[in-house]
C-alpha cells in the first residue's frame, strides 16, 4: 500500500540550505505575466527544480505580494529573482552573461521541447547556461523579444486549444529541461 511521505521522510532543504546549494544553470524569464498566481506558481516550481533564478519583467508583480505568496508558499523568499521593466533588457543581460535564451512560443522554425532536451543530453560537455522566456497569458512572448532570443521552444499540442496556462507551460518546460541538465551535468538530486 502507498502511504504519503512525512515532511521528515522527504528530507527537504531548509530555506537557508537551499540558498547555499548549487542551482541548475536555468533561468525563467516572465514577459508581462499578469496573474499574480501564475507568477507565484513559477516561483514554487523553480524552487522544486532548484533553478538559478526567476526574472520578472514589465507588468509582473514582484515580492512581497500576498496574492503571489498564495501559490508560491514561500518560494519567493528562497528563489533568487530580479526585476526588469523591459524584457528586452533582461534578455540582453542574460545573453551577455553567456546564456542561451529560448522563447517558449509557437513560431516558425521552433524546436520541440523534447528536441531541445535531447540536444542538452547528447552534448559531450555542457558549457552554456539556459534561459527560457514565457509570455503574457493572452498575447504570449512579445515578437521583439522572440527576435532577440536564440530560438523558440514549442510544446506539441493535440487538442482544440492553441495554448496552455503559462504556469502549466512553465512547469512542463522547467521539469523537462532541469531533468536534461541534471543528466548532462551528472547531478543526482
Amino acid at each position: 500500500m502507498n502511504t504519503k511521505l512525512t515532511i521528515q521522510e522527504m528530507n527537504r532543504l531548509t530555506p537557508e540550505a537551499f540558498r547555499e546549494t548549487e542551482k541548475l544553470p536555468l533561468v525563467v524569464v516572465l514577459d508581462n505575466v499578469r496573474s499574480q498566481h501564475n507568477v507565484g506558481a513559477v516561483f514554487r516550481t523553480a524552487d522544486a527544480m532548484c533553478l538559478e533564478q526567476v526574472v520578472l519583467c514589465g507588468i509582473c508583480c514582484c515580492p512581497p505580494n500576498q496574492e503571489l505568496h498564495k501559490t508560491a508558499l514561500g518560494a519567493e523568499d528562497t528563489v533568487a529573482w530580479q526585476y526588469h521593466k523591459d524584457t528586452l533588457d533582461a534578455v540582453s543581460e542574460l545573453k551577455q552573461r553567456g546564456y542561451t535564451v529560448y522563447a517558449v512560443e509557437q513560431a516558425h522554425n521552433s524546436m520541440t521541447l523534447e528536441a531541445v532536451a535531447e540536444q542538452i543530453v547528447n552534448r559531450q560537455s555542457y558549457d552554456r547556461k539556459l534561459a527560457v522566456v514565457l509570455g503574457h497569458e493572452v498575447f504570449g512572448v512579445q515578437q521583439a523579444v522572440i527576435n532577440q532570443c536564440d530560438g523558440c521552444i514549442e510544446i506539441p499540442q493535440y487538442g482544440t486549444k492553441h495554448s496552455m496556462n503559462v504556469s502549466v507551460t512553465a512547469g512542463i518546460v522547467m521539469y523537462r529541461l532541469s531533468e536534461a541538465l541534471r543528466r548532462e551535468l551528472k547531478i543526482k538530486n
